[in-house]
């Protein structure tokens, strides 16, 4: 973690007491949050990390800014602040009010923010699978809560086991995502990743190559995923902010046919998204 980090209005010392026992969204984990690429001093995608929190919010009764600026400015400073030009945010929106062990507290809520350096992935990863471990079914599927203790659990003990990630099963058996990355596989020329019905995070990763990226000959959409299906591909890879879309080389005790170039082009057309999105959303005198 960088030098500072952003408390409401406020650029602190990463070291700083800001935070108090008090509130609640921090003692029971009722907050949302998200993850952004900081690139060329630019928050990528903002726009749909901040629609996302906002939905979020709403489902899980956590107060929000009306403003998107609001939170927009704050990240910028804090950008700023540390210096960074390509790296990772995490931001987060915590509720402070409700329930018999509120303190005393001014606010509805805190905003907090730190960075970080981007995170090297390496050429691909391997996964392990974990049956029963997304509820498709759940009135709050696909919401980032940052109650996310589950999802770091279970991906201690992939790495333990000696995987980089874990494929996570709804109870229907079929793929939904990974702890912290949405799971597409290439038959040929056609790319998919599972439906948001499937029990997965709508990752903006995964939204930008559904709705943004168009590639000749080669078609991106959903459908249900079943662990089979994942065997049959000619290719399978894993997208997020920070990894862009990354292959998978085993799963399981199986490894991952390299039988196609979907991902390698997708991946190209992405990056030239991205650029464009930095281009387009730079400060004409950016101090970073």
């Amino acid at each position: 973690m960088h030098q500072f980090i952003l408390h409401n209005d406020e650029i602190c010392e990463a070291s700083a007491k800001v935070l108090s026992p008090g509130q609640v969204g921090l003692l029971s984990g009722w907050g949302v949050f998200s993850t952004l690429r900081i690139a060329g001093g630019v928050l990528f995608a903002w726009e749909r990390h901040w629609n996302r929190m906002l939905r979020d919010a709403r489902a899980l009764h956590v107060p929000f800014p009306d403003d998107p600026e609001y939170i927009h400015s704050r990240l910028l400073r804090l950008v700023r602040a540390n210096r960074v030009v390509n790296g990772t945010l995490r931001v987060v929106v915590v509720r402070n009010r409700g329930g018999i062990w509120e303190g005393p507290n001014d606010r509805d809520f805190d905003l907090i923010a730190l960075t970080t350096d981007l995170k090297d992935w390496g050429t691909g990863v391997k996964l392990a699978v974990r049956p029963q471990a997304r509820h498709a079914g759940s009135d709050f599927r696909g919401t980032k809560i940052t109650s996310w203790v589950l999802n770091l659990v279970m991906l201690e003990e992939a790495q333990q086991a000696g995987f980089d990630e874990v494929i996570l099963l709804n109870e229907r058996g079929e793929v939904s995502e990974c702890t912290s990355a949405n799971i597409f596989i290439a038959e040929g020329s056609q790319v998919w990743t599972p439906p948001l019905d499937s029990g997965c995070l709508p990752g903006v990763t995964r939204e930008v190559l559904l709705e943004e990226i168009r590639v000749p000959d080669i078609q991106v959409g959903e459908k249900p995923i079943l662990p089979a299906d994942l065997e049959r591909a000619d290719e399978v890879f894993i997208t997020s902010t920070t990894r862009d879309l990354l292959p998978v080389l085993q799963i399981g005790d199986r490894p991952v046919r390299q039988a196609g170039k979907a991902r390698e082009t997708l991946q190209a057309a992405f990056r030239r998204y991205l650029d464009d999105y930095v281009t387009r959303h730079k400060p004409q005198h950016a101090e970073v």
